[in-house]
């Protein structure tokens, strides 16, 4: 289908400042994109028709270079601090017309996209684009109107913005802040105007800020309607309609458990859990695929062909044969395919009410059990915790080791208000729909980080399976003692011994030193939220 040859609004146009720009690209089908990206040197096809992109020197998120602007219309509402750092409407302006007036004579391109699979919910999104390749891989991974015709302007948006408008992104790597006159940190800078309904992005090649600016919107939005977004993927039981909720990190597993060859996907990362059930915010996948290998992740493994957006995967410059055990650029690589390239995929990405929630972990320290049923006090502490391991790669200034971290809702970079907030409605959601949460260890088992090994996926992908298709609903449960969770004792195709981490461990002792010490960082984390707490979530803490 040729592309739209559709002017941008000059509402728009007047609301960017966006005159004198040089040729306005608008909807280019995925081929054309590609086509430009490959001869303005953005990127090259790999032998399995995959584009192949750098994202120069920054390969994850700019955490301490995102802003969100102090207007009257949202600055209540904001959770302030070192996650959302306030930048003043002065400073916005000055950015923005320092990227205007970068963008003047050069070429742009434009997406008419959304945020949200649901068409009773979701955000209309216009991505402007400095490079070919983020306009490809926001069509890719943006919920597309071609794929998702169904559907108009979604009712809270037009009570929430009474103009009836979504959100503009504008990214333009090449414009770069001037931290002195523009008041950033460096030259960086991802900045959210929630009354303007526009982000610029600028100074950073990482797409990934694109998408996940479209998630920090609807984690604003969506709570003031009684709904829930979550930092998850999700799937759904082909024979049953079981909805099941993976939370995570990057790195834990989302991506890769919530593709499962028995059950259709959702979507891989981000969700909204309505009044009516599960909705996926994205119309793709974003996965990260080092060390990939067709064996253990076999649907990732197919997605990756023409379309596909290859992030700092080493290739060949001849044969173009791809090195995916290669971390010469980043440990962080992606690949970025809209979502009907995994087989059995839900389109629209809708689902029922959760019968299963799963919170994914990768424990360093190599203590927490490889699968534990919580209870529903258990559930909220463990969600406000957010433990888990930042992998290197994801963020800046990241060594190579993994570092233990407590990110609130596993998801607390991408929270505008306070984690609270969130954690109630998961509470008030969990307790209506009867649903059980499970705490899955994809981290290490026999020893901490360089001692033990990193769990076995075949057993990971047993025990959930089991946990899912209600096969330990009737089995003997173990109760930790320092973490108080509850261990299966017996879990089909898997060994016993791997099921309680303390007999991994060759030294029990060292086993139960770095328990209490992981016990400790939970108790001292939960220090701020101690207040706000209800006693039953603080009687859930570890005893450390």
């Amino acid at each position: 289908m040729a592309h739209l040859e559709v002017p941008l609004h000059q509402e728009v146009l007047q609301h960017l400042g966006l005159y004198g720009v040089g040729n306005i690209h608008h909807n280019l089908e995925v081929s054309t994109l590609i086509e430009h990206a490959i001869r303005q040197g953005e990127g090259a096809l790999a032998h399995n028709g995959a584009l192949v992109v750098r994202t120069g020197k920054f390969t994850g998120r700019s955490p301490k270079d995102k802003y969100i602007v102090q207007d009257p219309s949202s600055q209540d509402h904001i959770w302030w601090g070192s996650v959302n750092q306030p930048l003043s409407e002065e400073a916005f302006e000055r950015l923005q017309r320092r990227m205007t007036d970068y963008l003047r004579g050069r070429e742009v391109y434009v997406q008419d996209l959304y945020g949200g699979a649901d068409s009773r919910y979701r955000l209309p999104v216009q991505v402007i684009t400095e490079f070919a390749w983020h306009s490809l891989f926001a069509k890719q991974l943006l919920v597309r109107p071609d794929l998702f015709p169904d559907g108009s302007l979604l009712a809270l948006t037009a009570s929430l913005l009474p103009q009836g408008a979504g959100f503009t992104i504008l990214a333009a790597p090449g414009c770069q802040a001037v931290p002195d006159d523009d008041g950033t940190n460096s030259s960086t800078f991802i900045a959210i105007h929630f009354g303007r309904r526009l982000v610029l992005i600028g100074g950073t090649e990482y797409a990934g800020e694109i998408k996940k600016s479209v998630f920090t919107v609807l984690n604003y939005l969506l709570p003031q309607f009684g709904m829930l977004p979550m930092h998850c993927s999700a799937n759904i039981g082909r024979q049953h309609g079981d909805t099941a909720l993976f939370f995570g990190l990057s790195g834990t597993g989302k991506t890769t458990l919530s593709a499962d060859p028995h059950r259709d996907l959702i979507g891989d990362d981000e969700h909204g859990w309505s009044h009516d059930g599960v909705f996926n915010f994205e119309g793709g996948c974003y996965a990260k695929c080092i060390r990939l290998c067709e064996e253990a992740e076999p649907e990732i493994w197919s997605a990756i062909r023409f379309g596909t957006v290859l992030e700092n995967v080493v290739m060949d410059p001849e044969t173009r044969k791809l090195d995916f055990d290669s971390d010469t650029l980043t440990e962080n690589t992606r690949a970025a395919y809209p979502i009907p390239y995994i087989p059995g995929a839900r389109i629209p990405g809708m689902g029922g009410h959760p019968r299963n929630v799963v919170f994914l972990t990768a424990d360093a320290f190599g203590v927490l059990p490889p699968i534990s049923r919580l209870t529903p006090a258990q559930a909220r502490f463990h969600f406000l915790s957010g433990y888990t391991a930042k992998i290197a790669g994801t963020e800046r200034n990241l060594g190579k080791e993994p570092q233990a971290t407590f990110s609130a809702c596993f998801g607390q970079p991408f929270l505008p208000m306070h984690p609270t907030v969130y954690a109630h409605l998961l509470g008030e959601k969990l307790t209506e729909h009867n649903a059980t949460v499970w705490l899955v260890n994809t981290g290490w088992s026999g020893g901490p980080y360089g001692v033990g090994q990193r769990m076995n996926i075949v057993y990971t992908r047993a025990m959930l399976q089991a946990a899912l298709d209600g096969d330990l609903d009737h089995v003997e449960y173990h109760t930790d003692p320092v973490f108080g969770l509850q261990m299966p004792t017996a879990v089909p195709g898997v060994p016993s011994e791997v099921l309680n981490p303390r007999q991994t461990w060759a030294d029990r002792a060292a086993y139960d030193a770095q328990a209490q010490h992981l016990a400790r960082l939970f108790v001292e984390n939960f220090e701020k939220y101690k207040s706000e707490a209800a006693p039953e979530v603080l009687a859930a803490a570890p005893q450390g």
